[in-house]
């Protein structure tokens, strides 16, 4: 009987904490009904009523970590998943992103989610016969990521099962993928190009200057905030005119100003305007490492100039807290030397004299964004007071973090003047302010019914995200009974070849045999038994020997019969008075001997039964 899941909000909370700190799983982003939902499963299967009992239990058992994970992120995928969409993808986007770059550049593709691996191996495909396989190798790198690291390990193997590689096109099946076995592998020279590693998509850094980005239901499983955090790492990673693919169920409704959709029933998008210039700053500052490392000597003097006229004091420490750099306003501001570069940051007077500087830094680097710390008074050494806005952001990869002092002395003097410029301006704002609210009353109305619509759509949205996911979750169990189904039919064939073989020695012996229980039940009646006594198999199988009417006085058997199941290697040996199938009075030797199992345990007796006469004319025949 399936136990009855307590619902604890405060027991499924503490679960939730425990992964995030043992495991540094965060499911704190996913959609809360669907989480539950396949942590209950796997809490049935175990038969666990509440999930503090089974936060023990992983506690106890770590090995149900794996087990849990494998119901939590569900992996199904396939090659050429929706076939009408991939061959959309090969005759409209992957045309346009070749075009769109000169022939010696490089071509690179994000697969997000991407379980394991038949996605990446799918675009792998597509551009390998866009750009031929000697291009392929030169200029396409494809990012394959996922946070399943069992199902990274599957996919790193590039190989498949026949089933498994029957959705590619026969023509690109033997073009791409060699037969090992059973087994399909990808060619591993293109495999090459194919990059898997770990990547949480809400808290580590997104692959930049991506070409074409594939995403496919992987925002479903998470809530409202975590689908709008995602898709902004996700405009941030596609160049200015690199290409969005997203799943049936996912519709981007809530950030549409990132992207444009280019087919919105296939879901493919572009990316939009906004935010391409900082996009483009980001995406100078995170460059490859080996780029970085060709081009440093080429231009450290040239960025070191441009740092240092910069008209606003910036100070540079890295992730170890040193100064890394220092330009000439800072310098000059704070009266700071040369020498200064290299100490550690906290030795200067500069840190302690403003108070928060190093809690501030300290939340910009655990939450990844700028932060500005307002109002702190510097006082030169010429007397001057200043007021300072300091802004603190954390550079790409969390080398290290740049300080910027910008000098609002100037700023909060003209504040204050037009806050008496403001004062005179309110009266006039008045007079306007009851035509406005006549204004705002229709808006509000028009509002209310515009919300009213987005409610209703954002509900349908939601129907149709949990469909979707129970859908995969499905697909995930059919496919789990179809290999079950596969291996009782080969255990079925096995059995089948057994049962021939023993029916082949049965008919081939020239004695009649007979094997009964320990209840004395048939269990096996040879064809030579059916030539004795006339009583065919069907008739005599599960009924009890002593019981059967047949020529062979059963009766005197029972002693022996009782003997063989007594002692485990009991045998007699009898001669009996019978009337054969033809009315035939013949004498039958009936031997008993005790039937035992692989274990030596008695199952039964064997009984082989052979006419007098006809043995020793056989002796006799051999003797001549």
């Amino acid at each position: 009987m399936t136990p009855k899941i307590q619902a604890d909000e405060v027991g499924f909370a503490a679960l939730l904490d425990y992964l995030k700190r043992t495991r540094e799983f965060d499911f704190g982003g996913y959609k809360r009904v669907s989480l539950m939902r396949r942590f209950q499963r796997r809490m049935q299967a175990l038969s666990i009523e509440s999930f503090s009992d089974y936060m023990d239990y992983l506690e106890v058992h770590p090995d149900e970590f794996a087990l849990l994970f494998n119901t939590l992120l569900i992996n199904v995928s396939s090659f050429f998943r929706d076939p009408t969409v991939w061959e959309y993808i090969r005759t409209e986007i992957i045309p346009q992103i070749i075009v769109h770059r000169q022939p010696d550049e490089p071509i690179r593709v994000w697969s997000a989610g991407c379980a394991t691996g038949e996605e990446p191996y799918t675009i792998a495909m597509l551009l390998a016969e866009a750009l031929g396989a000697e291009a392929f190798r030169e200029r396409v790198k494809i990012y394959a990521t996922d946070i399943d690291e069992e199902a990274l390990n599957y996919a790193r193997q590039a190989n498949y099962s026949q089933r498994e590689i029957s959705f590619i096109p026969p023509e690109l099946c033997t073009k791409y993928f060699e037969q090992v076995g059973q087994r399909y592998v990808f060619r591993k020279d293109l495999r090459r190009s194919i990059i898997f590693g770990r990547n949480d998509l809400l808290q580590d850094a997104p692959i930049s200057r991506v070409d074409l980005l594939t995403c496919r239901n992987t925002l479903m499983y998470f809530n409202a905030e975590a689908q709008s955090k995602i898709r902004s790492r996700f405009h941030f990673a596609l160049m200015n005119d690199g290409y969005l693919f997203l799943g049936k169920a996912e519709m981007l409704l809530a950030n549409s100003s990132l992207f444009i959709p280019i087919d919105l029933k296939r879901r493919i998008f572009s990316k939009s305007a906004r935010m391409k210039r900082r996009d483009r700053n980001l995406m100078n500052v995170q460059t490859d490492n080996e780029e970085i490392m060709s081009n440093q000597s080429e231009h450290s003097r040239f960025r070191e100039a441009a740092f240092d006229a910069n008209p606003t004091p910036q100070i540079a420490v890295d992730v170890n807290g040193l100064v890394a750099l220092v330009n000439e306003q800072a310098r000059s501001f704070f009266n700071l030397a040369p020498k200064d570069i290299g100490r550690v940051f906290q030795d200067l007077e500069l840190y302690h004299r403003i108070m928060e500087l190093r809690t501030r830094i300290d939340d910009a680097y655990r939450d990844r964004r700028p932060i500005t710390i307002k109002d702190v008074q510097w006082t030169t050494s010429s007397g001057e007071v200043h007021d300072l806005e300091v802004q603190i952001a954390v550079m790409s990869d969390g080398i290290g973090v740049s300080l910027s002092f910008s000098d609002m002395t100037r700023y909060n003097k003209l504040q204050i003047e037009l806050e008496h410029a403001s004062q005179e301006l309110e009266t006039a704002y008045e007079e306007l302010q009851s035509t406005n609210e006549e204004l705002e009353t229709t808006n509000e109305e028009l509002q209310s019914t515009v919300e009213e619509l987005e409610t209703t759509n954002e509900e349908l949205q939601s129907t149709n995200e949990e469909l979707e996911t129970m859908n995969e979750e499905l697909q995930s169990t059919n496919e789990e009974q179809q290999t079950t189904n596969e291996e009782l039919r080969r255990r079925t064939d096995e059995l089948n070849l057994v049962n021939g073989f023993l029916e082949s020695i049965l008919a081939s012996l020239r004695v009649g045999v007979v094997v009964l229980d320990r209840n004395l039940q048939v269990q096996i009646w040879s064809h030579r038994a059916t030539d004795l006594w006339g009583l065919r198999a069907e008739e005599a199988q599960n009924r009890n020997f002593l019981n059967l009417d047949i020529g062979l006085p059963v009766e005197a058997l029972k002693q022996s019969i009782r003997m063989s199941l007594a002692q485990e290697n009991a045998q007699e040996e009898l001669v009996l008075e019978a009337t054969n199938r033809r009315g035939k009075h013949i004498q039958c030797r009936v031997t008993c001997s005790t039937l035992k199992s692989a274990d030596q345990a008695v199952r039964g007796v064997i009984l082989l039964m052979e006419e007098v006469e006809e043995t020793a004319e056989r002796e006799n025949t051999v003797g001549d």
